[in-house]
């Protein structure tokens, strides 16, 4: 490196830099735009300019600073759609699957997070971690308790992240001191939306954490939220896992499948977003992708409780969105780098593929997409936001030792993402501001 990153929201950084405006498995070569030697000049946290670093350096303010960060890769800021605040103490927690891990560690653990304290080092140890990892924008479940979500706002205005965050909304199936009431989840919400929502970089996502810990009165609570606020997120579970389905089929004895219980309720539309979808049938396909829903594929949580093999295939084939997430705490690494190698895994096993492109592809510009901000952010272009992160392929001495042998572009990218982690991550900047350096 030959100069200082700047602190400020003003500069000028010098790498190769990569951006997708498509998905790879449908434009091919044509769904990126990759320069060599680029410059990538950001005016008061967006974009203003990126081209060829030679052209675009004769034009440019004599008083901004540039940053030649060659032969780094700069990319647009990772983007996690799915994972919970309160579960940073857990993972890596042994051996069981979905309904007996939620009982045994995760419940006690979020049972704690009424107490400010907890609530506020969680905030701040989640934010950094994800920053060191990449991660600029997230999508997070808090706890039931109020407290957990004001101090995620909080902190993420503090840094200011682009963030998605809710109360959980839960009024059966759990531990008493984790349970509302349908009257309460809807007033907390609400007062947390009146509060947080649309105020700097945050909003607010109705959150009714799965069908299983929700009655049908605390739904219909939800789907009020849902009409009264149509521009809010929503984000819940479905279909992990076989012993949760059969106990949504026990507790809603009146839905064709899963998917049916939350349509009735008004929360499949866009903006919903529905963790897992790993068991899901043709029709649950087709419904969510004509209602505009994304389904989330976390697939270091779904081999860990071996919940199941997620079909992106079929998930293309019925045009439904798809984000790539890492779940935490179910899931067992920060990195979307690592959850992009799982997710190869994942394919593999069903005979399907995942390439370079199309995983650094899904945990920029698509999960951009899954979370309806596919104009503002997961891209590096004129007008987005500046949520950047620099990449080193070479990071590690094995992956050098990789790289030596890497006769194209995508064998590199293929092998970033497959030995990557963050270690990778040489530095993140929110909104043109350095958030975290290696």
């Amino acid at each position: 490196m030959t100069a200082a990153i700047p602190a400020g929201a003003s500069l000028a950084i010098r790498a190769r830099v990569l951006s997708y405006h498509a998905h790879p498995m449908r434009e091919g070569e044509g769904a990126h735009r990759y320069i060599e030697d680029g410059l990538v000049v950001v005016r008061d946290g967006v974009i203003e300019s990126v081209g060829e670093a030679p052209a675009l350096l004769a034009g440019l303010d004599p008083a901004l600073e540039v940053a030649d960060h060659r032969p780094l890769l700069l990319m647009a800021g990772f983007i996690d759609p799915h994972l919970h605040m309160p579960q940073t103490q857990v993972i890596g927690s042994y051996g069981t699957q979905l309904m007996e891990w939620l009982a045994r560690y995760t419940f006690p653990e979020e049972s704690r997070y009424g107490d400010p304290a907890v609530s506020d080092e969680a905030a701040r140890f989640l934010l950094a971690e994800l920053l060191r990892n990449g991660t600029t924008t997230a999508s997070a479940f808090c706890t039931s308790h109020p407290q957990s979500a004001e101090s995620l706002f909080a902190e993420g205005e503090r840094l200011g992240m682009r963030l998605v965050a809710g109360k959980v909304m839960m009024d059966r199936n759990a531990p008493p001191a984790l349970l509302d009431t349908p009257e309460r989840g809807f007033d907390e919400s609400n007062r947390l939306i009146e509060r947080w929502h649309g105020r700097g970089r945050l909003a607010f996502a109705i959150s009714p954490r799965f069908a299983p810990t929700s009655s049908e009165a605390q739904l219909e609570a939800a789907g009020q939220l849902a009409a009264d606020h149509p521009d809010l997120h929503i984000q819940t579970h479905l279909s992990e896992n076989h012993g949760e389905i059969a106990f949504v089929r026990e507790l809603f004895p009146w839905a064709e499948d899963y998917t049916a219980v939350y349509e009735r309720y008004g929360l499949v539309r866009p903006g919903a977003l529905f963790g897992h979808c790993i068991h899901l049938s043709e029709r649950e396909r087709g419904s969510l992708a004509e209602r505009g829903a994304s389904a989330i594929c976390c697939p270091t949580s779904n081999l860990f409780l071996g919940s199941g093999l997620f079909d992106r295939d079929a998930a293309l084939a019925a045009g439904l969105r798809t984000g790539l997430a890492t779940d935490i705490g179910g899931g067992t690494s920060y990195s979307l780098l690592a959850t992009a190698a799982e997710a190869y895994k994942v394919l593999a096993l069903r005979d399907q593929k995942l390439t370079g492109h199309a995983a650094l592809y899904m945990i920029t510009a698509g999960n951009a997409e899954a979370l309806g901000w596919g104009d503002r952010i997961g891209q590096v272009a004129p007008g987005f936001e500046a949520d950047l992160v620099l990449l080193d392929p070479g990071a590690t001495p094995a992956m050098r030792r990789r790289m030596e042998r890497a006769n194209s572009l995508e064998e590199e990218l293929f092998a970033l993402v497959t030995m990557g982690d963050d270690r990778a991550v040489a530095a993140t900047f929110v909104a043109g501001r350095l958030a975290h350096r290696r």
